[in-house]
């Protein structure tokens, strides 16, 4: 068992921006808890500001079983990558300057 990889990605680092209008992103690397499935999982979710409900509503998510730990870790940073190219350069496990 391994302890999981989570991290949220942002287009901001600055703690005192408004959160009206921001989007982020959870990624997550995780044990599957299925024994019928063992191996890893992939979660990428998605949250952005709610102009209806005034506040972050988590939206969208996607997971994917990957079976070797290297393969997920493969699949997690591409889709960290991807994110980045989209313009969330910012994760709350970097340190901030």
């Amino acid at each position: 068992m391994m302890d999981g990889v989570q991290e949220v990605l942002s287009r901001t680092v600055d703690p005192k921006a408004p959160l009206k209008g921001q989007e982020f992103y959870e990624l997550r690397l995780d044990d599957s808890d299925d024994i019928w499935r063992p191996g890893f999982i992939v979660t990428q979710a998605h949250a952005k500001w709610s102009e209806i409900n005034q506040q972050v509503i988590w939206d969208e998510t996607e997971s994917e079983q990957c079976l070797t730990y290297d393969h997920a870790k493969q699949r997690y940073e591409a889709r960290r990558l991807a994110l980045a190219q989209q313009g969330f350069l910012y994760s709350d496990m970097d340190p901030l300057l």
